[in-house]
């Protein structure tokens, strides 16, 4: 029997990522790869120590009108944000 995780849903289409655990070098292409495999209306729940707003511009560029850009929380020190794909 074979495994596919594309058919792993989370209830709430809510997927975490703490980009804290990734080393940097890796963070920008490990965060587009969790976003490419979102299918529309799931939600990558975005953890960061600093707001990432290179990466947001980034994301504005590669994604467009295709993906949605939601803070949840922006302190300093804890910045979470909602990316869903549309």
């Amino acid at each position: 029997m074979s495994h596919n995780c594309a058919n792993i849903i989370s209830p709430d289409m809510r997927y975490p990522f703490d980009a804290r655990g990734v080393a940097k070098r890796f963070r920008h292409a490990a965060i587009f790869g969790a976003l490419d495999s979102l299918h529309p209306g799931e939600t990558m729940l975005f953890v960061n120590d600093h707001d990432p707003l290179p990466l947001l511009a980034q994301l504005q560029e590669r994604y467009g009108d295709g993906i949605e850009i939601a803070y949840v929380t922006r302190e300093p020190g804890q910045i979470v944000i909602d990316f869903t794909r549309k």
